[in-house]
């Protein structure tokens, strides 16, 4: 998935309000600059603070740290600068630098969204979209327009809940096709949820051609990426066998086992029981080498130090 770091802010410079650009926060100095705006940030400079830690989130004249990134960020945010604010709620969101915290990035998001912030506004809203579904529906509309803005201007995390509105329903007509439309263009940019949810409408046949090797393709992609729900998907097809994707026990038991390795504890169940179902059916060689791989797999998947 592609990263939350404020780099897609550039992007969404007509979300930005009289608060100011959030970009601007770090897009003003060069590697050349850095001596300068250390000292600036030093001193207490809350734009330079904040351009400081855009630097090292993203990694850009100074080696890539998101602790430092939030250091700097959180001194500019206690000054009142409301794109540090986004900023360092955008850390707090996605557990980088600091814990994962989202009632830290909320309070961060609510503190620019005060300033006018719009991006602030959405982040909320991406926050509270897995609450949406017990939300008033008169709330919907708004937030329906926030996700829109922001999917237009290419934020792939906007267009998978976008997609996610479509195919429920919620302040938009149910409509697959609209729903297929904005998880594909997630999907195209990486999101693993989206490409889960793109392989689900083709596995269905809902707003897309029902396509068993579209799913798988979908699937595939986001299972590499971690998403638990495809894994145990995946695995299934190759345990089945359908059209375009081969029957091959081996194959289907490396995903249920990495599956059920995951976080995901009601995935972890199901996938457990039917990769332990088909463990006899491998050949002592077969099973070996499948765990291996699942075990090697785990470990180029562990999160990197930040």
């Amino acid at each position: 998935m592609n990263s939350r770091s404020c780099r897609w802010l550039i992007a969404l410079g007509l979300l930005i309000t009289a608060s100011g650009a959030t970009a601007q926060c770090k897009s003003v100095f060069g590697a050349q600059n850095i001596a300068t705006l250390k000292q600036q940030a030093a001193h207490g400079e809350a734009a330079a603070q904040c351009s400081l830690g855009g630097m090292y989130e993203d990694g850009k004249g100074v080696p890539q740290d998101y602790a430092q990134a939030a250091l700097w960020y959180r001194k500019a945010a206690e000054q009142g600068d409301a794109n540090a604010q986004v900023l360092l709620g955008f850390l707090y969101r996605e557990g980088h630098g600091v814990p994962q915290d989202d009632a830290q990035a909320t309070a961060w998001f609510h503190k620019a969204d005060e300033q006018g912030n719009a991006v602030a506004r959405l982040d909320l809203y991406i926050l509270y979209a897995g609450e949406m579904d017990r939300s008033a529906p008169e709330d919907y509309p708004e937030a329906v327009a926030w996700f829109r803005k922001a999917a237009n201007q290419g934020y792939d995390l906007a267009q998978d809940v976008l997609g996610n509105l479509y195919y429920n329903g919620q302040g938009v007509p149910q409509d697959y096709t609209q729903a297929a439309l904005w998880y594909r263009k997630a999907a195209e940019q990486g999101d693993a949820r989206a490409q889960g949810s793109l392989g689900d409408l083709y596995y269905n046949g809902q707003g897309v051609p029902q396509n068993d090797v579209q799913a798988a393709f979908w699937w595939r992609k986001a299972a590499e990426q971690g998403n638990a729900s495809a894994q145990l998907k995946i695995g299934v097809l190759y345990h089945d066998g359908v059209v375009g994707v081969p029957k091959d026990y081996a194959e289907a038991y490396f995903w249920f086992d990495v599956a059920a390795a995951g976080k995901d504890a009601s995935v972890a169940k199901d996938a457990a029981k039917v990769r332990d179902a088909i463990a006899s059916i491998l050949t002592p060689a077969d099973l070996s080498r499948e765990q291996e791989r699942a075990r090697q797999w785990f470990e180029a998947h562990q999160p990197k130090p930040q």
